[in-house]
């Protein structure tokens, strides 16, 4: 058995994965503004209930780019304490227990990779839209990294006269249509046609996003979560109609493009962390 956990900007997840499923899940919302110190004991104290002569290890998920390796955390997104710190050293020491860390993103596509829509595919890329735009990446059945952990960060290639993310994430409704995703996402459903063109809209500009990672990766599968994937339904239509265009028209053809729906499925992900990281080493990588 291992633990799961996802750190998030407000909030901590946790759970122990066992034949697939989440069991004793928790949730508290993280006090972010706090010291290094403070921030630091909550996360242990969140995990220790946890943690029993059954566990294996941890995997966990956070906002951030990751020295996969050593499992020290960088510039932790709402976390002004978390500049460097050396967080797998850390629990280490505190549960004796082995762990691993990676980008939350990372955990996602894991997640969906070994237990969710794109199970069985071995080349992936799974997308996250949320507050930002965040990717991460399958490749020949192993999670891809990068050198820094940065792979697949499309969200932050230039696009109009800013980002990809700027336009393809909960962004675009405040700055451009004035109103959350959120609101935007209950009128739409209630049959406001004002809200569902900005799904319309929104649909295109999260298709530029696709089309970037089907040039540079290539997968088979692309899976889509995150907050916004929720409204899928609205924006799917606009989002296809604008991969029409596409240079390559058998490429999107063969691309199946999934709505992720499992539960719990970063959680599920982090906790497959520790064996993916096991594999790895063994295999001398």
């Amino acid at each position: 058995m291992t633990i799961g956990v996802d750190l998030g900007g407000t909030h901590i997840r946790a759970g122990i994965e066992e034949h697939g499923t989440i069991s004793h899940p928790r949730k508290e919302t993280f006090q972010t503004k706090r010291s290094l110190e403070e921030t630091l004991n909550q996360f242990i104290e969140f995990i220790r209930p946890l943690v029993s002569n059954g566990i294996d290890g941890i995997g966990i998920g956070v906002p951030s780019v990751v020295d996969v390796e050593r499992g020290i955390v960088y510039n932790v997104t709402n976390i002004p304490a978390w500049v460097e710190v050396p967080l797998k050293d850390i629990l280490e020491e505190e549960f004796k227990i082995p762990v691993s860390i990676n980008n939350d993103v990372n955990c996602f596509v894991l997640g969906e990779h070994k237990y969710g829509s794109v199970e069985g595919y071995r080349n992936v890329v799974g997308i996250s839209c949320g507050t930002g735009l965040g990717s991460g990446i399958i490749i020949n059945d192993q999670l891809y990294n990068g050198v820094n952990c940065g792979a697949g960060e499309v969200g932050l290639l230039h696009y109009l006269d800013h980002t990809i993310e700027y336009y393809a994430s909960g962004n675009l409704f405040s700055t451009q249509f004035n109103t959350t995703a959120e609101i935007a996402h209950r009128n739409a459903l209630n049959g406001d046609e004002e809200a569902k063109g900005y799904w319309s809209v929104f649909g295109r500009h999260l298709a530029e996003a696709i089309k970037s990672v089907v040039l540079t990766y290539d997968p088979e599968a692309i899976v889509l979560g995150g907050s916004l994937s929720k409204a899928f339904a609205l924006f799917s239509p606009a989002m296809r109609h604008s991969l029409n265009d596409f240079p390559f028209p058998k490429s999107m053809e063969k691309l199946a493009i999934y709505q992720s729906t499992a539960e719990n499925i970063t959680l599920l992900g982090a906790a497959a962390l520790p064996s993916q990281q096991a594999t790895l080493i063994k295999n001398g990588r």
